[in-house]
């Protein structure tokens, strides 16, 4: 017995079926008539849905044009910064928690007022060590940037400031 397919047409992204808003695709009907049709990710592939996609597809575009143009001028700003990120660290040094792509994110807003998706920083693994470290940027499909990230111990600044304060005053 022959698969039955339904002929839809996406309005949104869906990475499931690897395909973006405007691309026409088959589908096992359940899933068209269970999940993508009722959440607004598709529409029944028909004359008149055509011609919406093809201004849908006009505008994503537009849109892709910007973001390229956005992402390069991004890019050189991102260049020259240099984030540090400052945590907390036991007396030996050890890190209490994690650096992730959402703190470095955070961060970036925080101190720079650049606004970055956390999808688009590659980080392998978490940063689980103070130090300095070299993290991949994924701007755009044809742009990488490198961003040096410094994790320093807020405990450094404390500890000089103990040592100070522990010393003796002659008088």
């Amino acid at each position: 017995m022959a698969k039955k397919e339904t002929e839809i047409i996406l309005t949104q992204p869906v990475i499931s079926l690897n395909a973006n808003e405007g691309d026409q695709v088959k589908v096992s009907p359940g899933y068209a008539r269970n999940f993508l049709l009722p959440q607004g990710k598709a529409i029944p592939a028909s004359a008149g849905n055509q011609r919406y996609i093809e201004a849908l597809k006009a505008n994503r575009v537009e849109r892709e044009v910007a973001e390229l143009d956005h992402m390069k001028d991004l890019y050189e700003s991102l260049k020259s910064l240099r984030l540090h990120i400052k945590v907390k660290t036991g007396e030996e040094g050890k890190m209490f928690g994690s650096v992730t792509s959402g703190t470095i994110c955070d961060e970036l807003k925080n101190q720079f007022d650049v606004e970055l998706e956390k999808k688009r920083v590659h980080l392998p693994k978490a940063i689980k060590k103070v130090g300095e470290f070299d993290v991949k940027l994924n701007l755009h499909a044809e742009i990488e940037a490198e961003l040096k990230v410094f994790v320093e111990s807020e405990n450094a600044a404390q500890a000089g400031a103990e040592e100070v304060l522990d010393t003796p005053v002659a008088g």
